[in-house]
C-alpha cells in the first residue's frame, strides 16, 4: 500500500523570512505491507517513509531526501473507524541552510459514518521537531458526504483546525 503527500502551502509572513511564501512543500512517501486480512480485528501496516525535497520555495520545504519507519493501525466497527498512524523521518542527504529533518510524526483519529454516508472525523496531526524541539499539534474537525452524481461517488469534505500547540511564527 501506498500514501503519497504533495502538500500545497500557503504561508504568511513570518516563515523563516520576510514575506508570504506560496507552493508546493517536500513530498512524503510512505510503504505499507499488511496481512492480507485483519489480526483480531485490527488493519495493520508497516514500512518505511521517504522524505523528498520537492519544494518551489525554499522557505517551504528543507531541501533535504529523509527516512525512517511508519506504522499505521486501524479498526473499523458499528459506523466507527479509529486507530493510528505514526512515522519518524531522519535526513541524510541534502544541502541547504535548513535544519536537518528529525521528526515525529503521530495522528491518531476517529470517525463515524452515519448510514446515509456522512462521517465526523477528528483527529490530530502532531509533529515534533527534534532539532528545534517543538510540537505543532493541529486538531481537526471535518464532516464529508459522500453522494453519487450521475452514478460516481463525490465527496464534499469541509473542516476546520485549531492549532493546541505551533512554533512561534507558525
Amino acid at each position: 500500500i501506498t500514501r503519497t503527500i504533495l502538500p500545497y502551502i500557503y504561508a504568511e509572513e513570518p516563515v523563516r523570512g520576510f514575506g508570504d511564501h506560496e507552493g508546493l512543500g517536500d513530498t512524503l512517501q510512505t510503504f505499507f505491507l499488511s496481512p492480507k486480512e485483519p489480526v483480531h480485528g485490527w488493519i495493520l501496516g508497516a514500512g518505511p517513509a521517504i522524505q523528498w525535497p520537492t519544494s518551489t520555495d525554499d522557505a517551504l520545504g528543507h531541501g533535504k531526501v529523509g527516512a525512517g519507519p511508519t506504522a499505521v493501525m486501524l479498526r473499523q466497527e458499528h459506523g466507527f473507524t479509529y486507530g493510528a498512524l505514526v512515522n519518524h523521518v531522519w535526513s541524510f542527504a541534502g544541502q541547504g541552510d535548513t535544519p536537518n529533518v528529525n521528526n515525529t510524526f503521530l495522528q491518531p483519529f476517529v470517525g463515524y459514518t452515519t448510514k446515509k454516508y456522512t462521517t465526523f472525523t477528528v483527529n490530530t496531526e502532531s509533529t515534533y521537531q527534534w532539532e528545534q524541539q517543538e510540537w505543532t499539534v493541529p486538531l481537526n474537525f471535518e464532516l464529508q458526504q459522500l453522494l453519487k452524481i450521475a452514478g460516481h461517488p463525490v465527496a464534499f469534505q469541509v473542516g476546520y483546525r485549531y492549532y493546541a500547540a505551533k512554533p512561534d511564527g507558525g
